[in-house]
């Protein structure tokens, strides 16, 4: 297997159910757990094509965010965990809604000297018209996974409710390494509120990096998220 990783954070459920809202008078806590048929992140299996386990907290105050998330990973090595602390802060200018913020990317089990922890930096925003939301963010590293370099990762996005628990997303995105090719990638999904706390989600995944091995081949995955 390859065991570069090339991204981290999930695209499947782009629209499953919410973390909780932000809280005007005071802290909010939401947590989620969920299972998917594939870890993929930026067209990039994270579980060599296998099963998915999740989970997270959120904590809310106002327009400021913190969090902390886990998942099984396999990069063809020992390491098999990856455990994530994020914050920030999701001011509003107009009719934008902001998201800045760092995320840490961190690797339990991971071979020594495999340098495989990193942050990234990340800049958000995303706007209604109509009954779609659209939106675009820069993800910028000053060292990538494995000591890779610089990285930037440019996406665009787009939402739409179909009907109350219907809804349709997808992404387009472009990874830039400094010691890799250039590739990207988009995703087409749908996602269905189950109930007010849990969610399903089917997406359809691709990237034009075919050659550098099956991780980066197109691929369907589902997964089902829960939040309480």
């Amino acid at each position: 297997m390859n065991t570069f990783k090339l991204a981290a954070l999930t695209t499947v459920a782009a629209l499953s159910v919410g973390v909780a809202a932000h809280a005007a008078d005071g802290p909010s806590v939401a947590f989620n757990a969920g299972v998917a048929s594939d870890y993929v992140f930026r067209g990039i299996s994270q579980t060599d094509s296998s099963p998915q386990l999740f989970g997270g907290a959120d904590l809310t105050m106002g327009t400021v965010y913190a969090g902390t998330w886990l998942s099984n990973v396999d990069f063809g090595n020992n390491t098999s965990m990856e455990y994530d602390f994020y914050a920030g802060v999701k001011p509003t200018l107009g009719p934008v809604a902001l998201d800045l913020g760092v995320v840490y990317y961190g690797y339990g089990n991971q071979p020594a000297n495999s340098n495989e922890d990193y942050w990234e930096g990340k800049v958000a925003g995303s706007m209604s018209v109509g009954k779609s939301t659209v939106g675009a963010a820069v993800y910028y590293s000053p060292e990538f996974f494995g000591k890779t370099g610089k990285a930037t990762y440019l996406e665009i996005n787009a939402a739409r409710p179909l009907t109350e628990k219907l809804s349709v997303s997808g992404a387009i995105g472009q990874q830039k390494v400094d010691t890799m090719d250039t590739y990207s990638t988009w995703n087409l999904g749908v996602g269905y509120a189950l109930t007010s706390k849990l969610g399903v989600d089917l997406r359809y995944i691709d990237t034009d990096a075919h050659g550098l091995g099956s991780l980066y081949k197109s691929r369907a995955v589902v997964s089902l998220k829960a939040t309480f």
